[in-house]
């Protein structure tokens, strides 16, 4: 049986900007839970592509506002990217299966990590005032420079 995941409201972290990625992820994941046998490839490529600028962002949210640095969120990212593309890869060899159960896995795992790193995450970044559209921070003391020339040359407390 394949699980199919379904946007509902449980999944929401009350931040738009989230909240309309998580939604086109849990589109993406189920297009290609659906796809014929013909169409798997492209559809895995369009939540492949997805995907990295999704985790891109908020793993760039995570750096610019200090957010546990060494943190696991940005560890699940990187590994859950590194198999998408094995099994993209696979894809394009013509091996659908393992892109089948990627995708059967990522139904499971994707509720856990949305309820539970990104509502971390949501609520460091209300709490920093941090703006996900503009990228504003309003409280920049509390917040690690990504311009490594000002790292430098700031003051130590």
């Amino acid at each position: 049986m394949v699980a199919t995941l379904v946007w509902s409201e449980a999944l929401s972290l009350s931040m738009p900007a989230m909240d309309d990625t998580h939604r086109e992820f849990v589109d993406l994941l189920a297009a290609v839970q659906q796809a014929p046998e013909a169409q798997v490839v492209e559809a895995w490529q369009a939540l492949l592509a997805h995907t990295e600028d999704h985790f891109g962002r908020e793993d760039r949210w995570m750096l610019a506002t200090g957010f546990a640095p060494g943190n696991c969120h940005a560890t699940q990212h990187a590994v859950v990217l590194q198999v998408m593309r094995e099994g993209m890869a696979r894809g394009q060899q013509g091996e659908l299966e393992p892109i089948r159960q990627i995708a059967h896995e990522l139904a499971l795992w994707f509720p856990h990590h949305a309820q539970s790193m990104d509502a971390g995450l949501a609520l460091h970044l209300k709490s920093m005032g941090h703006d996900p559209v503009t990228g504003e921070l309003p409280y920049p003391r509390n917040a690690v420079t990504l311009d490594a020339s000002a790292a430098a040359s700031a003051p130590t407390t």
